[in-house]
């Protein structure tokens, strides 16, 4: 396990998370530090539980927006559905067959 110290808000924080993933970790902290900095500039100096609560709140309704914009991710074929578009297909190309023997041109 790795550890990393954040500095956010002007508090520092020793986090603990898998090996490698320290700039990840790093690279959110500094999201969630200028967050903490727009509180900051919004509403004065709070305390330092304040601020996260605020920098969360800002991040939560930034996310919200961002799903309201984001068109609609495409809905995954389930067995029932793909079933039912192969029985439709399987349908239509009988009609399609019976058709075809139906309406036979007569010099056939």
């Amino acid at each position: 396990m790795a550890e990393v110290t954040l500095s956010i808000g002007g508090h520092t924080y020793l986090v603990s998370c898998r090996d490698g993933e320290e700039p990840h970790l790093n690279k959110i902290a500094s999201i969630v530090d200028a967050k903490v900095t727009e509180a900051r500039s919004a509403v004065g100096d709070l305390g330092e539980i304040r601020q996260l609560l605020l920098a969360s709140l800002l991040l939560a309704d930034e996310l919200l927006e961002a799903a309201k914009a984001a068109p609609p991710a495409p809905v995954a074929e389930s067995g029932v559905e793909t079933a039912a578009i192969e029985a439709l297909a399987e349908r239509v190309e009988a009609i399609a067959a019976k058709l075809e023997k139906t309406h036979q041109p007569a010099y056939m």
